[in-house]
């Protein structure tokens, strides 16, 4: 039976929990075994994804003042906030010994997680391409590199996550937003401890994701430590993803408003009108506008015609020339008054949050 060696780290280091899969990939030899990583950080921080600019999005006031530290790794993705409430499972094979097609790859890596949490009854599932979801609510996401000559693909086992300092570290453009991603990460997020009332023992729940790794990856997980090589690699990596050069360097992709999970978006904009400034936070959800919120110095007559165009924005398809064919009809319905504003200027309003 095929052999993989599993490094089950339990709590180490905040950098560590990011540096020692980066340093068993950058340390891989033509003999070096492929290995399956299990750690969790013993303190909390803050992750970049690798094409991301730093400066747009953490907030690294609130990062200072509650001494989180950031990192950036060189796996894609967003900004997230990662403790000792997630167990990491990390993923650093040979060349060649996963598929080559990125979605069959997620689809092998996720199989174990889903197994794990369906042995608590948990009635979780692969939700392409990369995330696992429980009745429509993401408990996990994973991600994939080439690091070295080594094929990474990492996720995590979702006991327990704070939701709650997840908004406040992230970059945005008003407390409005903050409020609104909350409340989606709330809607839209889970966890094993959320689903059972309570976190099961830990011990417990690695054993099992490490039987379902063996059976579906039919091999024998066999228990390991870091050679002395991939030690040195990770004190180096330690210094490195911490330092401010790697850290402040400019990323290549921005996403377009917060990513929720892989359906959902909370999106913001501002435009400004002849006849004032219009301000629009959305969550968007499978492309069509699932609820939306209006702001600004503008005048909008009735009183109540604000909130009925907000009210009938929902559900409708998330493109500009939908929502301005909405709002037409409301304000033709409601005989709305608004000096300075027309329809489409509601529709250019929601047209730049898709594109911000």
């Amino acid at each position: 039976m095929r052999k993989i060696r599993l490094l089950d780290l339990d709590l180490v280091p905040a950098v560590r929990s990011q540096s020692v899969y980066h340093a068993v990939a950058y340390a891989q030899q033509e003999e070096s075994p492929d290995t399956i990583i299990l750690v969790s950080p013993a303190d909390p921080y803050v992750c970049i994804g690798f094409h991301q600019e730093l400066e747009k999005e953490v907030d690294l006031a609130f990062c200072e003042r509650h001494r989180l530290p950031v990192y950036r790794r060189e796996v894609g993705g967003g900004a997230v906030y990662l403790d000792a409430g997630q167990i990491f499972t990390q993923w650093i094979f040979r060349p060649h010994r996963l598929p080559p097609d990125l979605e069959t790859r997620f689809k092998i890596f996720v199989q174990p997680i889903v197994d794990t949490y369906q042995s608590y009854g948990v009635k979780a599932y692969y939700r392409p391409i990369n995330d696992i979801h429980v009745d429509g609510k993401k408990i996990g996401g994973t991600g994939a590199a080439l690091i070295g000559s080594a094929d990474v693909v990492v996720g995590s086992l979702m006991l327990a996550f704070d939701k709650n300092t997840m908004a406040k570290v992230l970059k945005v453009s008003s407390e409005k937003m903050r409020d609104k991603v909350y409340e989606s990460l709330q809607q839209y997020m889970t966890t094993l401890g959320e689903q059972m009332g309570h976190i099961p023992d830990r011990a417990a729940i690695r054993d099992r994701y490490i039987e379902s790794c063996s059976r579906v990856l039919e091999a024998e997980l066999v228990p390991g430590a870091l050679t002395e090589d991939e030690q040195d690699k990770a004190e180096e990596l330690d210094r490195r993803l911490a330092s401010d050069e790697w850290l402040h360097q400019k990323g290549a992709l921005r996403q377009v408003g917060v990513k929720i999970h892989e359906d959902v978006r909370v999106v913001e904009a501002a435009f400004k009108a002849p006849g004032g400034l219009i301000r629009v936070t959305a969550r968007v959800r499978d492309r069509y506008i699932e609820d939306v919120e209006f702001s600004g110095d503008f005048t909008l007559l009735p009183a109540f015609s604000l909130s009925a165009l907000e009210r009938e924005l929902r559900g409708v398809l998330a493109r500009q020339e939908e929502v301005v064919m909405r709002v037409e009809e409301d304000y033709r319905g409601l005989r709305i008054a608004s000096p300075g504003i027309v329809p489409a200027d509601f529709g250019e309003v929601i047209g730049l949050a898709l594109k911000t």
